[in-house]
């Protein structure tokens, strides 16, 4: 079993140009599907240790902005980031590429993947 996770959900562009371009470089992980699998607390507080709520929400998905404003105001923490994302999945930021519990690359930036991933 590879030891590099992606996060994400299949039918999202972002994701899918990560996962044709870890593919490309015949670089192996495991694919986590957030509809199919979800995401538990543990992951979402494991990741928020290492970027802030901020990072980890996506402001410019749709799903951000069909919430109504007293949900967007209302994320004020960890604990209501955490609230928010696991009733709407959708929401965070995406893909999430972690090896070892540690997020290695958020989103998908080839030159990040470039730095990060190939050794």
């Amino acid at each position: 079993m590879p030891a590099l996770k992606l996060y994400g959900i299949p039918n999202c562009n972002t994701v899918k140009k990560a996962r044709d371009w870890l593919e490309n470089k015949h670089i192996a992980y495991e694919f986590h599907d957030f509809k199919k699998q979800g995401v538990s607390q543990q992951i979402l507080e494991n990741w928020l240790a290492q970027i802030s709520h901020e990072k980890l929400i996506n402001r410019t998905g749709l799903t951000w902005r069909s919430l109504d404003d007293n949900t967007k105001t209302g994320i004020i923490d960890n604990a209501s980031a955490i609230a928010l994302m696991q009733a709407k999945i959708s929401v965070i930021k995406r893909p999430i590429v972690e090896k070892n519990g540690k997020i290695l690359c958020l989103g998908f930036e080839e030159a990040a993947y470039k730095e990060h991933l190939i050794k």
